[in-house]
């Protein structure tokens, strides 16, 4: 959603009318985040603010696909989460263990956190280092959170470096974009295979790989983070299907 329906607390140009139209025409349409500060129902209140109303059904982010997957890959195994309060909420509600005792820590779930702080780095440090029990993982995998104006705010990447750097640990996996449980969640309930779905996004690293990875045709809008320059300089097997000034040059006629 980030810098490819919104910037900030503006629709980005086109992109009601995509919607809308591919809506009008009974094509389903589902939203994707890396952010892991909001829950599904956070951003529908925002899309609907915007002039979007969407199901929350109809949304998936970082939040959704981290709880999905411990509880089932990782039934009973304590965290530790370096995150804010919709991702704590989120395991809490999903019946996951928590814990800031290294020695219970099974693991350590690094995430965009802007408490992050000294504290948290030795509790992380101590379960992963000292008592080499705990694995390190993550929500998302984006440097940076784009803002308007050309701005930006460090997310997940920079605090997994600060964890790697000083444990010697590396991050097993994250759940984010471009990792195939988004593809999962995205599709799930819809008669759609992969093949025939399109995946819209901003980022190479997130979005569009997620797509090539997925067996998805997918299109790059240069309204957000990477550049056309940068998609031409991919090997071609890894480059976006399309390439868009805005997303509304994909509304149907």
């Amino acid at each position: 959603m980030d810098g490819t329906i919104y910037l900030g607390d503006e629709l980005l140009p086109g992109a009601k009318e995509l919607v809308e139209r591919l809506r009008e025409l009974g094509r389903p349409v589902r939203f994707l985040s890396n952010n892991p500060t909001k829950d599904p129902a956070a951003y529908a209140e925002k899309l609907a603010r915007l002039g979007l109303p969407t199901p929350v059904e109809e949304i998936a982010n970082t939040v959704v696909t981290t709880t999905r997957w411990l509880r089932a890959n990782a039934p009973g195994a304590v965290v530790f989460p370096i995150a804010e309060r919709p991702v704590v909420d989120a395991l809490h509600a999903a019946g996951i263990p928590t814990s800031d005792d290294p020695a219970r820590i099974d693991i350590v779930l690094a995430s965009y956190d802007r408490t992050f702080d000294y504290a948290k780095l030795q509790i992380a440090f101590d379960a992963l280092w000292f008592h080499k029990r705990a694995r390190l993982m993550a929500t998302n995998p984006d440097r940076y959170c784009p803002f308007p104006g050309g701005r930006g705010e460090p997310d997940a990447a920079g605090i997994v470096a600060a964890i790697e750097a000083t444990t010697g640990a590396t991050c097993e996996r994250h759940f984010g974009k471009p990792d195939p449980a988004m593809v999962e969640v995205a599709l799930a309930g819809l008669d759609v295979p992969p093949e025939r779905a399109l995946m819209v996004g901003d980022r190479l690293a997130t979005d569009i790989k997620m797509a090539v990875d997925g067996g998805m045709a997918s299109a790059l809008v240069l309204t957000g983070d990477s550049t056309e320059a940068e998609a031409a300089a991919l090997p071609p097997r890894e480059r976006p299907t399309y390439v868009l000034d805005r997303i509304d040059a994909l509304v149907p006629g």
